[in-house]
């Protein structure tokens, strides 16, 4: 039976990237179910944005826990910090 997007179990995965200490991003977290939902609230908890990509998240969730991701997912992951930047200062924040 195929899975419907309603029936689906929601994703997750959490990047971290530090430009002074780090040479490309990390895998920070990861999970399904649950495990997502609490990756989730706690972004919104901390104020971190959300961007939606399941196809990206479906590449990274093959990453190991502080893995750093591969160079062919940089384009992709610069485009979620560029995203975030873009967030935080239409936020206000510096």
């Amino acid at each position: 039976m195929k899975k419907t997007e309603k029936n689906k179990r929601k994703e997750a995965v959490a990047l971290h990237y530090n430009s002074h200490y780090d040479d490309a991003p990390s895998l920070l977290a990861k999970g399904k179910g649950i495990i997502a939902e609490n990756i989730l609230e706690k972004a919104l908890e901390n104020n971190i944005p959300i961007q939606e990509d399941p196809s990206l998240v479906e590449l990274l969730s093959k990453l190991n826990i502080n893995e750093s991701i591969p160079e062919e997912l940089y384009q992709a992951v610069a485009e979620v910090f560029a995203f975030i930047y873009k967030t935080d200062q239409s936020a206000g924040k510096k």
